[in-house]
């Protein structure tokens, strides 16, 4: 996925509303950028921090800049969470997945299950339906290379509902995947922060023995764009 306009760099001053952070410019000005992430942030949100923008290309929009990318220690760290979907199908199409790979068409969006909606929908006529559901992934807590990655940084009620929801599909006799998102390269390991949230850690296990799949694929960052590169290796 490549960044449609050149990020702009800035300084963090904080975060705020879940949804707005202050950021200072290089020219001094202070701007309301639009953050697109639901989560707590954990780690990823320290004020003094480099952070890179991207300007809104609709001119009507109230705010004018969306945060992409803060830097943590050498590392970007992608937290608009309005990107993985986009980014893991684009994976696919060119079979860096290879797990996901092979099937006729991808449908983004799709109604299934009690209201809710399937991230990527994967069909062939050979072969049954495969439900991903993506999340992304930006916590690190420790500074080490072998300290883990980990999802999710805040309770996340709706995330055990989804899991619950692959569960069934995979009853009904259709395949359903889970695909962590690391959009940072300082990890080695994926585990889940069941001190966090003890429900979602219970709620994935038991997704696991149902039939749910799970895989874990980093990224790597430029100012220039997001790409998927390797998987990595389970804590679980």
């Amino acid at each position: 996925m490549k960044f449609p306009d050149p990020l702009i760099r800035g300084k963090l001053i904080k975060r705020y509303k879940r949804f707005l952070a202050d950021i200072e410019l290089e020219d001094g000005s202070v701007v309301t950028a639009h953050c697109a992430n639901s989560g707590s942030m954990l780690c990823v949100k320290e004020p003094g921090s480099e952070v890179w923008l991207s300007p809104a290309r609709n001119p009507d929009r109230k705010l004018k800049f969306t945060w992409e990318l803060i830097k943590i220690g050498r590392s970007y760290v992608g937290i608009n969470t309005a990107l993985p979907n986009g980014i893991v199908e684009e994976a696919i199409i060119a079979s860096k997945i290879p797990e996901l790979g092979g099937y006729e068409t991808l449908r983004r969006e799709v109604k299934y299950g009690k209201n809710s909606r399937i991230d990527l929908l994967l069909e062939d006529p050979a072969k049954p339906m495969c439900y991903v559901e993506v999340k992304n992934v930006t916590l690190k807590r420790g500074k080490g290379a072998d300290d883990p990655v980990e999802f999710p940084d805040s309770v996340t009620a709706r995330g055990t509902k989804h899991l619950n929801e692959l569960s069934h599909m995979v009853a009904q006799g259709h395949r359903a995947v889970m695909v962590y998102l690391v959009q940072r390269q300082d990890g080695r390991i994926f585990d889940i922060a069941g001190d966090i949230d003890p429900e979602y850690q219970k709620a994935l296990k038991k997704a696991m023995k149902s039939g749910v799949e799970v895989l874990c694929y980093q990224c790597r960052l430029t100012l220039k764009g997001i790409n998927v590169t390797t998987p990595l290796d389970l804590a679980f």
